[in-house]
């Protein structure tokens, strides 16, 4: 059996093998320790940069989310915030 890290990692491989013009990541680093979350971000910012391809990305981690482009927050299913990254004093 594959631990929740080992799980997520796998996740994200599958997500990547196709080659997608757009990412969609869904709490990519959710299950994963702070050390293997940095890597796997920084994993996905680098085929971003270098493929030209587009992340969405869902987080509740606000050291991820302030290394995105722009940062759009929900409650309750609803957009209430949407600010180019830099522009907000704190986040969550």
């Amino acid at each position: 059996h594959l631990s929740g890290g080992e799980q997520q990692r796998v996740a994200i491989a599958r997500a990547l093998a196709n080659d997608p013009r757009v990412i969609l990541a869904d709490e990519p680093t959710g299950n994963l320790d702070t050390a293997n979350s940095e890597r796997a971000f920084e994993l996905l910012q680098n085929i971003v940069q270098q493929g030209g391809k587009a992340l969405l990305l869902a987080t509740h981690n606000p050291v991820i989310a302030e290394s995105c482009d722009w940062i759009h927050e929900m409650k309750d299913g609803r957009i209430t915030a949407s600010n180019p990254r830099g522009t907000r004093n704190s986040i969550f």
